[in-house]
Formats: C-alpha cells, structure tokens, sequence
C-alpha cells in the first residue's frame, strides 16, 4: 500500500509539506482545489515540483466547471513539465468548492464531458468541445516547445461516492479516489460498482482520503487533542452527506448513522458557512456530534497495532492508497507521526 497527505493548498506551506512528506516517506502528496478558501491549486503544485523530486503531485480534486476543462488539462499538463511523469490529475464534482459559492456541484453529463476532453488532450489528440452551446475540434497547438508536457503520462483518478459517478470512474477513470471510506466492506461494494471486470484484472489504484491520530496511553478516543486532529476531517464528510440531504438525496450509507436530527437541527442554523471551516476547523459546538463512534468508523484511531491491522484489512480489498489529511495547525506534526508510527512499521511487516 502506498501512502499520501492531503492539505488546503497553501502558497507559502504546501511545498514545504510535500517536501516533508516525502522526506519521510510518503508516495503521494494532494493539493486541494477549492477557490473561495485557499491558495491556488496550480501554483502550490509548481512550487512543491520544483522543491521535490520523488513525490508524486496531484490534485485532490480538480473542480469541474470552476474551470473550463481546456483549462485544467493545461494547468496540470504545465505542473507535468517541472514534474514530468509524477502528476496525477483528480478530478470531481465539486463540494466545498460550489458549495461555497451557493450553487450545486456540476452534473454527471458535465463532469463526463470534463474527463473526456482532459484525456484527449492530455494523451495529445485533438477532441470534441462543447461550450456556450457551441462545439469545435480543439487540440493543444504547441507540444514542441516545453509550455506544456503530455509526452509523460498524466493519469486521472475519479472522485466519486454515488453509483453512477462509481460507475462513470470505472469507466474513465484510471483510478478512484474516495472520501474518508474505512470499512472493508463499504470499500468492497463501491469497488463492485466502480471497477469493472477488464479493471479488475489490471492496475486501478484505489484511494481513500481520511485522517489520522495514533492515541497516547490511555487516551480516549474522543479528547480534544484527537478531535482537534481527526475531528475537521470527519466534518467535511459529513457535511457532504447533509448538503445530500438537502438536496432530495439520501446521504451515502456509511454516513447516515451519524446525521442524526440533533446534528442536522445544528448544521441548519450554519448551513450558508459550514464550509468555511473545511478541513481547519470545528464549528463551536460541533465537537459533541464527531463521537468515538464517528470517530472510530471514519477515521484510523487507534493504537499502532490497531491502524496498521485495519490497514490490512483494507489492503485485501482492494485499497491501494490511505491518504491522511490533517488539520491546518496539524501537518507538520501528522505527517512525522504517521510516517514513524504507521509507513515504517508497516513497510517492515510487508517485508517479511
């Protein structure tokens, strides 16, 4: 299994982080794209390139529609020229980033048409556009020159919960990235969905996006250090099954044991700036609603032993990236404590 860290992209901390990271150990370091709250994505990501050599950079995710797809596929074919051949482009819907803004992340057609036309241009083949109710046949005029590099190749994971965008990942994508999923057996059915037959006989790469706390002796699950840790991450996944539930839409399955009416009753009253916070901060009062329950199903908390095994676990289904993503305040520290608490160790149990 390999393993990555996920932050808001930062223009003065990000490259620092990746550049940790993968001082420590890790594989993969994700850049989060998210408009109305941090730095942008595209620009961390050319900082951390030129700062790194061995990480692989991607996005964790790629909004669709917040820029045109031409757009995107640019932007990280540009990263892939400093980075050549460890660029990942993820790509999704959108939630923080719509949401922030009031609007409805994009629909399946459009986030279809959004990974058709980045694959052909990043594989350098002229595509079918469509935009302003108007199409053409567009195609990246200079490949010669060093502006841009689609000669390495730029894989595209899918972020998807739902199963029509599992099966859209299936289809298109060449892996999927996932939000906070660490039940073996959620895992296994959205991978049914997901990867098809043909897939499942080659390499699709499976990642999870979650968080991380290795506890102190004797500590409860739920203390304010782990909340402040784990809690933020927990948050943003279950804030996206609320705004689900707003919607019309019932909330993925593994997280309606925890939107209960209190805590939806709680998220109403915030609802225009439940975002604001993501992936930072706890809103006041929100504490009492991650419980050890939460925190235990959506989060690897636990001793060292007990991370690792359910590492395992997941291993056997078919994860093949746990990505944590800690708090602002909580990189540094996260990073250095997973990489000797967890990579190590389980690197050595592998080895043997």
């Amino acid at each position: 299994m390999n393993f990555g860290v996920s932050f808001q992209s930062h223009i003065v901390n990000s490259w620092k982080h990746a550049l940790l990271a993968e001082q420590m150990g890790f594989t993969n370091a994700w850049f989060v794209d998210t408009q109305m709250l941090a730095s942008d994505v595209y620009s961390c990501m050319a900082l951390a390139a030129e700062h790194t050599k061995t990480i692989q950079l991607g996005t964790a995710v790629a909004i669709a529609g917040t820029r045109i797809a031409p757009v995107i596929a640019h932007s990280i074919a540009t990263i892939n020229q400093l980075a050549p051949g460890r660029v990942i482009l993820g790509l999704g819907t959108g939630h923080t980033a719509w949401r922030a803004m009031g609007m409805a992340p994009v629909r399946l057609e459009t986030f279809r048409h959004t990974i058709e036309v980045c694959r052909g241009l990043l594989r350098g083949e002229e595509v079918e556009y469509r935009d302003r109710g108007r199409q053409n046949r567009i195609r990246f005029l200079d490949l010669a020159h060093g502006y841009i590099n689609v000669h390495e190749s730029i894989p595209i994971y899918v972020a998807a919960s739902y199963p029509r965008a599992l099966t859209l990942a299936g289809e298109l994508g060449d892996g999927l990235i996932t939000i906070s999923i660490l039940s073996p057996e959620v895992l296994k059915a959205a991978l049914t969905t997901a990867a098809p037959k043909r897939k499942l006989q080659t390499s699709f790469p499976v990642v999870t996006i979650g968080v991380s706390c290795i506890l102190h002796p004797g500590e409860a699950r739920n203390s304010p250090r782990v909340l402040a840790r784990v809690g933020p991450r927990i948050a943003v996944a279950l804030h996206y099954g609320y705004e689900a539930m707003k919607q019309g839409k019932p909330a993925p399955a593994y997280l309606q044991p925890f939107l209960t009416p209190a805590y939806c009753a709680y998220l109403d009253q915030r609802w225009k700036e439940i975002h604001a916070t993501h992936s930072r901060f706890l809103h006041p009062g929100e504490e009492e609603f991650i419980t050890p329950a939460a925190i235990q199903a959506m989060s690897l908390t636990g001793t060292r032993e007990e991370i690792i095994a359910r590492l395992k676990r997941l291993d056997a289904v078919g994860l093949t990236q746990f990505v944590i993503s800690p708090p602002w305040g909580y990189v540094e520290e996260s990073i250095v404590e997973f990489a000797r608490e967890i990579i190590t160790p389980y690197a050595q149990d592998a080895e043997q």
